[in-house]
């Protein structure tokens, strides 16, 4: 009895280490900016790939799925921006009707050949391109950003990173990450009126749509 009673006793010891090292694991493997956290549940990093030792990205603009006009080229211009401010890498934005890109007759949503990717290299003078789409779009009063990109590698055709996600107003943990997001952003007076520009303008909750893009690499 006494042998059973340490043996389960053992078993308790080493569950509550696994629980441990196990939370520890996963606190480290967070990535905060200040006390900001962005949403985390839906992109992916190579762990072989190192961003910083990716020269120059070229941001080609997205494609646009959703139903409004224009907004393809507006979260292009901001997550353009929003990738400046991380300073990983040397940027260019490719417009969908320049003419480098309308040559390469590629759509940014397809899979590549060596061929493909060697002359999109040459192309556009860049170790890695963005690219990808904005799957879904709405505006006030139901405020919703869908997107769908990837960068690849040019240099060996290997996926960097990717990223696939719906940024909806109306959740609770979006709302809340917005709030934390303008009180770490913007300053104490006006971070609360920002906040409410946020659930009206399209364009401040694109802008906090892309932050949190550009937090994720």
């Amino acid at each position: 009895m006494c042998n059973s009673k340490r043996l389960l006793k053992f078993r308790r010891y080493r569950r509550a280490c696994f629980v441990l090292l196990f939370a520890v694991a996963l606190v480290s493997g967070c990535r905060t900016q200040g006390f900001f956290t962005p949403a985390a549940n839906y992109y992916y990093v190579n762990p072989n790939a190192d961003l910083r030792m990716v020269g120059r990205v070229a941001v080609v603009e997205l494609n646009n799925d959703s139903s409004r006009p224009r907004v393809s080229s507006d979260i292009t211009e901001e997550l353009f921006k929003a990738l400046q401010k991380k300073q990983i890498f040397g940027l260019s934005i490719v417009r969908q009707d320049d003419p480098s890109w309308r040559s390469l007759q590629l759509d940014a949503d397809s899979t590549y050949t060596d061929e493909q990717i060697s002359s999109i290299r040459e192309t556009l003078k860049c170790d890695a391109v963005l690219i990808g789409s904005v799957t879904e779009f709405r505006a006030y009063p139901h405020m919703a950003v869908g997107l769908r990109l990837r960068l690849l590698d040019l240099r060996n055709g290997r996926l960097i990173w990717a990223l696939e996600q719906i940024w909806d107003i109306s959740d609770r943990p979006t709302e809340a990450r917005i709030k934390r997001y303008y009180k770490s952003e913007k300053s104490s007076d006006s971070a609360a009126s920002q906040q409410r520009l946020a659930a009206l303008s399209p364009l401040e909750f694109i802008r906090f749509v892309c932050f949190e893009v550009a937090e994720t690499m």
